[in-house]
């Protein structure tokens, strides 16, 4: 009878935090997928080659540490946290702080280095999209254990889930691997990708998904890794790569139209981070502080 009391209370207390850490936010939970674009961690807790818990990584920061966030400091996500009107920020699902209660207001699963290209993921020990799902999943039932199963299925249904990737797709595989450029054409590889990235939101959506914001590709030609590799020493922005990039943007938006058509309810946000990625590079004075806010303002389309 005592293990009954006992694990009634802490049931209980489960419950009762994901209605005080979701309290005031505009909807209950906030889930991440994709790159090192939103991942927040969990990379640091794999064996993989791709890691950012040195300086000077974090140290812009809450507690001016690496957290495990490519970043000197938040993330664009944890900025959309904030405008959506969180405490916390929703934690990396293998870290040590991915405890029962952090998991009401959602969870992250990006990994970076990983693509809607599986394949992608490997040579670097990141988690593939098909992992990521793997774990949401288990996520799910968790979540469905503390709070119940209609509180779970609210909670999936209204919360936003963020899926960002792509860019590891080309930068990381498609351009330096000769089997894959000699066969496919930019053109060709990004069909390659829609495919991926129209199971994934059909996957989501079978597991209860409706708010989803997919993240477009920044002008990857600008990108210091990108002008240093494919710049052939010039220091200017490469400019086929940002072909390929509004090129992948375009089928990225045509898809998304044809997911939202084929699934009821479903409302489904891509939303360009190209052209204002590219105004910061040419005009930073004027568009430096616009990014944050402006790209996740969409996502309040997809209130309750």
């Amino acid at each position: 009878m005592q293990k009954m009391r006992g694990s009634g209370y802490r049931v209980l207390v489960l419950f009762s935090c994901f209605f005080c850490q979701s309290r005031g936010a505009i909807v209950p939970a906030l889930i991440m997928f994709g790159d090192s674009i939103v991942d927040v961690g969990n990379n640091n807790n794999l064996l993989s080659i791709v890691k950012s818990n040195f300086p000077p990584y974090g140290r812009d920061f809450i507690d001016q540490r690496p957290t495990g966030r490519f970043c000197n400091g938040k993330l664009a996500v944890d900025f959309s946290a904030e405008y959506l009107g969180f405490s916390s920020y929703p934690p990396a699902f293998l870290s040590r702080e991915a405890r029962n209660e952090n998991f009401s207001i959602g969870a992250n699963f990006a990994s970076a280095s990983s693509g809607y290209y599986d394949a992608t993921s490997v040579p670097f020990g990141a988690i593939s999209l098909t992992r990521q799902l793997s774990y949401y999943r288990a996520y799910q039932n968790r979540v469905t254990s503390m709070i119940g199963r209609e509180n779970a299925r609210r909670l999936f249904s209204k919360g936003i889930h963020i899926l960002s990737a792509g860019s590891s797709d080309f930068l990381q595989n498609y351009y330096i691997n000769p089997l894959l450029n000699i066969l496919n054409t930019p053109d060709q590889f990004s069909d390659i990708l829609m495919r991926s990235y129209s199971e994934f939101i059909q996957n989501l959506y079978e597991l209860g998904a409706r708010r989803i914001g997919v993240i477009s590709l920044p002008p990857m030609g600008c990108l210091p890794a990108a002008i240093t590799l494919f710049g052939a020493g010039n220091k200017s922005c490469v400019e086929r790569l940002n072909n390929d990039a509004v090129m992948f943007n375009t089928k990225l938006e045509t898809t998304t139209q044809l997911l939202m058509n084929r699934h009821s309810g479903l409302k489904l946000v891509a939303f360009d981070v190209y052209q204002p990625f590219l105004d910061i590079i040419t005009n930073p004075i004027d568009n430096g502080t616009s990014l944050p806010y402006a790209n996740f303002k969409s996502l309040l389309t997809l209130k309750p």
